[in-house]
């Protein structure tokens, strides 16, 4: 299997073309952007699979397509978890939500051969999918969780949640009370639930919220560290490959 990556991100393309590798994909190029990626595409053989950022340095990477037929695969591995997810559903193998999760990842590889030789078949509406990009559709988002306390249901509203987060293999929502209330779901489940426009996935482990954030400073390795209002029971590090859709997010 041919695989291509599409990502501006080094490190983020270097971690996937290692992941790739030991799930034995042969990783034969990685792309940087939208002007490299159509210069590679007129004149090489085009792959079996492309592994596509959606945010590029010089633009979506909607636009090489503008450009060049291409009939590979697509894996879609973007930081846009609020947008058109159900068009990469009907139109991709895949989406990957970054940072990539390396079970994630092997599932995706596996669905693709499973799905191989309907592959051809596959048309992407990237016109529809950039649409949902900058207009992406209205919908309701969860306002309230509830997490059992003894015997007791506690109802939290979302916006009392200063971040969600993951320990043990459970899910808690820290709250401007200063608590920390086990939760009944993932944060993969929440994925969906979630208002993008207040809540950020700043790494595997974390999800917050704009409005609780007192501050925001510079960490190692080009990372970030984000201070809560109230909350302080672990820190809050902002993914190396996160960093740019992060501050997108918040401007």
């Amino acid at each position: 299997m041919k695989a291509i990556i599409i990502e501006d991100e080094k490190p983020a393309a270097r971690r996937l073309g290692r992941l790739l590798d030991e799930l034995e994909v042969d990783v034969s190029t990685i792309l940087y952007s939208v002007e490299e990626s159509i210069a590679w595409f007129q004149d090489n053989e085009h792959p079996d699979l492309i592994f596509l950022d959606i945010q590029l340095s010089d633009g979506l990477s909607f636009e090489i397509f503008d450009i060049i037929e291409v009939k590979s695969a697509i894996i879609f591995t973007t930081a846009y978890d609020e947008y058109a997810l159900q068009a990469f559903k009907l139109n991709s193998i895949d989406y990957l939500l970054k940072p990539i999760d390396d079970e994630e990842l092997e599932k995706a590889v596996k669905k693709y051969k499973e799905l191989k030789p309907e592959t051809e078949s596959i048309s992407m509406d990237f016109e529809d999918i950039k649409k949902l990009l900058v207009n992406p559709v209205e919908r309701e988002y969860k306002k309230r969780f509830t997490a059992k306390v003894g015997q007791h249901l506690k109802i939290i509203n979302a916006d009392e949640v200063e971040c969600f987060y993951s320990e043990n293999k459970g899910t808690y929502a820290a709250t401007t009370d200063g608590r920390n209330y086990l939760l009944d779901t993932t944060l993969e489940h929440l994925e969906g639930e979630l208002a993008p426009k207040t809540f950020f996935r700043v790494s595997r482990k974390f999800y917050v919220n704009i409005n609780h954030i007192n501050d925001i400073v510079a960490y190692t390795n080009s990372r970030l560290q984000i201070k809560m209002n109230h909350f302080r029971d672990q820190s809050i590090i902002v993914s190396r490959e996160r960093v740019k859709d992060f501050k997108l997010w918040l401007e």
